[in-house]
């Protein structure tokens, strides 16, 4: 079987859609196809890139195109990213992409319980995310406001390490405000958007309300956070194989 038989055969298995994350796990588990390369993460790359049957739905994430319609896709714009009709897929895709991140690195990661049943391509939320309840960490008022996060990192003292917001589509106020009523905590604060809303939290995150955190809070676009997320996997693969 030749190479890009086996990501399309894998992606095919898979339901028509994947992570390179997930292709870059499950091609490499075809037997009858062999990889004489030392890179074959960078060949499986270039090959959904380059593959006319595939196309990108969204950073990071691929399909067949003869599944498109079946699964009512479209092939990615980022003009259209934070379109209405792609929020509720875009914003469940990019939480999923953040506790999978979390799991990698080690980390205890939660998802609002309100959102455990929406889909990370074809998981639900709560499988990807490793806590189904925060722990007791500080006050309830904010054990509950840690609760509405898009997704939470704690480390081994259940307590709050990183605290990710996805704005996909709403506006960057939302989360500065959560972000202001837990500034005394010890944690990395990020926001993660479209590249070309940059600009825009660059003016929100400037406005005197938010004086306190400006200089803690990170802004990572969906092309650096898919981009992130496949290099750790890449790179705890070959540290374990060391």
């Amino acid at each position: 079987m030749k190479q890009y038989e086996a990501v399309i055969a894998t992606l095919e298995r898979l339901g028509g859609q994947a992570t390179l994350t997930e292709l870059y796990q499950e091609v490499m588990k075809i037997k009858d196809c062999e990889w004489k390369t030392k890179t074959p993460f960078a060949s499986i790359r270039r090959i959904v890139q380059q593959r006319p049957e595939i196309f990108k739905v969204r950073p990071g994430l691929w399909a067949l195109k003869s599944y498109q319609h079946r699964l009512g896709l479209a092939e990615y714009r980022a003009e259209a990213e934070d379109s209405e009709t792609n929020f509720e897929r875009g914003h469940s895709y990019y939480q999923g992409i953040l506790a999978e991140l979390g799991n990698l690195r080690g980390f205890e990661t939660f998802i609002p319980n309100q959102d455990r049943n929406k889909t990370f391509v074809n998981r639900p939320l709560n499988d990807v995310r490793s806590m189904n309840e925060l722990p007791a960490f500080g006050y309830d008022r904010f054990v509950h406001k840690v609760a509405t996060v898009d997704v939470s990192w704690f480390n081994e003292r259940q307590m709050p390490i990183r605290l990710c917001e996805v704005e996909h589509s709403t506006q960057f106020e939302n989360s500065l405000s959560k972000f202001v009523e837990l500034q005394d905590f010890y944690v990395g604060m990020y926001i993660v958007a479209s590249e070309i809303r940059k600009r825009e939290y660059a003016d929100k995150v400037e406005l005197s309300a938010y004086r306190d955190i400006k200089d803690r809070v990170h802004f990572i676009s969906y092309d650096e956070l898919a981009s992130v997320y496949e290099n750790e996997y890449a790179h705890s693969r070959l540290s374990h194989a060391f």
